[in-house]
C-alpha cells in the first residue's frame, strides 16, 4: 500500500537566519524593501521580525531603496534597452517611493532615449517577417510600446525608419 505524502513545508526561518541570508544577498547584489520582505514571507519570518530586520539593514545600508532604484534605472536603460515608462512602472511595482522614483527617473536624457529607440527598432526590423507596409508598421509600434517608450516617440521614429528603408 502506498500512502501518498504531503510535501514537505520548510521550516520557517528564524530571524536571525533571515538577517544573515539578506546581508550576503544584498553584498552581492542591490535589493529593495519590498523584495527583501517578499523573501522573509515566503521564509516564513513573522511579519514583526521581518519589520524588524529591514530596519535593521537599512539602518546598517544594506538595503537602500533610494540607491536601489538608481542602479535599476541604469540597468534597465542600458542592458535592457527599456524606455522610460516601463522602468518607472516596474519601479512602482516594486513598492519604491514615488518621490524615488522620481529621483531616480532624472537620470534619464530624453535625448538619448530616441536614439536607443531608433537602435532597437531598427535591430527589430532585421529579425521581422511581414505582410505587407501596415503589418510592419504594427509590428514595430506594439514592440516599441512594449519596451516602455513614449507613443509618440514610437510613431516618429518608425516613420522615419520605413522612409529610410523605403518599405
Amino acid at each position: 500500500m502506498s500512502q501518498e505524502l504531503a510535501p514537505k513545508q520548510p521550516k520557517p526561518k528564524s530571524r536571525e537566519q533571515a538577517q544573515s541570508i539578506l546581508m550576503r544577498q544584498c553584498a552581492r547584489a542591490e535589493r529593495c524593501s519590498s523584495d527583501a520582505l517578499r523573501s522573509m514571507h515566503r521564509w516564513g519570518v513573522a511579519p514583526s521580525e521581518a519589520r524588524e530586520v529591514l530596519a535593521y539593514l537599512q539602518r546598517e545600508r544594506f538595503i537602500d531603496d533610494e540607491r536601489y532604484a538608481s542602479a535599476y534605472v541604469r540597468e534597465k536603460m542600458r542592458l535592457s534597452v527599456w524606455g522610460p515608462r516601463k522602468i518607472a512602472a516596474q519601479l512602482r511595482a516594486k513598492q519604491i517611493a514615488p518621490e524615488i522614483v522620481a529621483r531616480a527617473m532624472e537620470q534619464l536624457e530624453p535625448e538619448r532615449d530616441v536614439e536607443r529607440l531608433e537602435q532597437v527598432l531598427r535591430r527589430k526590423l532585421s529579425h521581422l517577417t511581414w505582410r505587407n507596409p501596415y503589418d510592419l508598421r504594427a509590428k514595430l509600434v506594439r514592440f516599441g510600446l512594449s519596451r516602455g517608450f513614449a507613443m509618440d516617440d514610437v510613431m516618429s521614429v518608425t516613420e522615419q525608419i520605413l522612409r529610410e528603408s523605403e518599405l
